[in-house]
């Protein structure tokens, strides 16, 4: 008798990261989990005005959301989204994008998490 095996591929998880404008905490976040081939990562903003702004097919599409403050998860209230899945990091709006001291605050609120 002959033995089948079936792979069964896991689909990577969905990361969406979450601030105010998406200029600086959101956008480093994602580009820095971009590469990592355990996730596919997005990125939105709570304003009005952000780069890309939060919406309810961002929120709809993610598995995990990790927002910058709190008042990230209160904007993002006011969609359907289940409370569970999202984890407030505490990073205030002080950094610019990209830098190495953001990185290594992302990377430390994110490693128990993310890995």
């Amino acid at each position: 008798m002959r033995v089948v095996r079936l792979s069964v591929r896991r689909a990577k998880e969905r990361i969406l990261f979450v601030c105010s404008g998406n200029l600086h905490r959101s956008p480093t976040a994602e580009e820095m989990y971009r590469k990592d081939e355990r996730y596919e990562v997005d990125s939105c903003g709570t304003d009005r005005y952000a780069e890309n702004p939060c919406t309810q097919r961002l929120v709809d599409w993610a598995d995990r959301i990790f927002v910058m403050e709190e008042r990230h998860r209160s904007a993002i209230r006011r969609f359907r989204v289940d409370e569970r899945r999202i984890t407030v990091l505490d990073i205030p709006d002080i950094y610019d994008r990209g830098v190495p001291t953001l990185k290594e605050v992302l990377k430390k609120r994110l490693e128990p998490h993310l890995g």
